[in-house]
């Protein structure tokens, strides 16, 4: 029986998961064509190349690693017992809103911690050597973060407890929102203000890409937007302003960083830089924390 729902839920699942993405992919790849936020610091052929590479190989990776997907897991918590939610014997709705709201928590832990661990920073790099922010953005990260992502994600599924549903309305929602916030889009200064009381929006999220260390180290939400207020990390905009600021890592400003193959190897021989989060930033804005991380 378990069997049998693991695979409807999975085919319905992926099913819905890439008709979404394809759709916000196209609205908001349109935005940026027609309402651009930002001048483009070079052009699209290289980065894209490289970021939708990264993409596919972490999705291929993902599904040839883990025999279990996050909704695999709920299944298997619930028929368990396993979670808070389903120890507390949540009703549908409340587990649904609940389950979304505590994977979104997890969500901005594990962002905090992927920039708090020098090992998991070097990985999580990559994704912050773009110079410049975009859709594609969105989905440039290294494969062993992708993996690392996904087991992560599994371990949050099986101590929440939320239902099956709930994760499915969350996995839709978190890959939306990543191409959303991560989009060279422009929204009007009441649209953009309005949407942050709940929501993160990409000149929110922009902010956590500037070069400067102590900008970077803030906006770590990817949701919703209340984590970020609620533990002291929420930044409302970067000092240089949205039009100047400097996207990507200081020590990686090059088109060099436009390589696949450099992508790669790049955890294993970066420069990390100054970008702890548990440093100290002695003032300036632009130099920032202790050591390397």
């Amino acid at each position: 029986m378990i069997e049998q729902i693991l695979a409807r839920f999975q085919f319905s699942e992926s099913a819905l998961r890439l008709t979404v993405f394809i759709c916000v992919f196209a609205a908001v790849a349109i935005g940026e064509i027609a309402a651009p936020r930002r001048a483009r610091a070079a052009g699209r052929a290289g980065r894209w190349f490289s970021n939708l590479s990264l993409m596919l190989v972490n999705t291929l990776l993902v599904r040839l690693v883990f025999a279990a997907v996050p909704i695999s897991m709920a299944v298997l918590a619930r028929a368990n017992g396993w979670g808070l939610l389903n120890a507390l014997g949540a009703p549908p709705w409340l587990n649904v809103i609940a389950g979304v709201a505590l994977l979104d928590l997890a969500a901005y832990l594990q962002h905090v911690m992927f920039h708090m661990l020098p090992p998991l920073w070097r990985l999580h790099l990559v994704h912050h050597a773009d110079p410049d922010v975009d859709i594609t953005t969105g989905v440039r990260y290294h494969p062993l973060e992708a993996v690392a992502a996904v087991s992560i994600k599994l371990a949050a599924v099986s101590v929440i407890g939320p239902s099956p549903l709930a994760v499915i309305v969350f996995e839709i929602f978190q890959g939306a929102a990543a191409l959303f916030i991560h989009g060279n889009v422009r929204l009007s200064a009441t649209a953009d203000r309005v949407a942050r009381y709940a929501a993160v929006t990409p000149d929110m999220h922009r902010v956590h890409h500037s070069v400067v260390v102590r900008e970077t180290n803030s906006n770590f939400g990817l949701g919703f937007s209340w984590w970020d207020r609620m533990f002291g990390t929420y930044r409302e905009q970067p000092a240089a302003g949205q039009e100047n600021m400097a996207t990507g890592l200081e020590q990686y400003r090059d088109r060099e960083g436009f390589s696949l193959a450099r992508l790669f190897i790049l955890p294993a021989i970066a420069d990390p830089g100054r970008y702890d989060i548990t440093g100290h930033d002695p003032g300036s804005g632009e130099g920032g924390a202790k050591g390397a991380g």
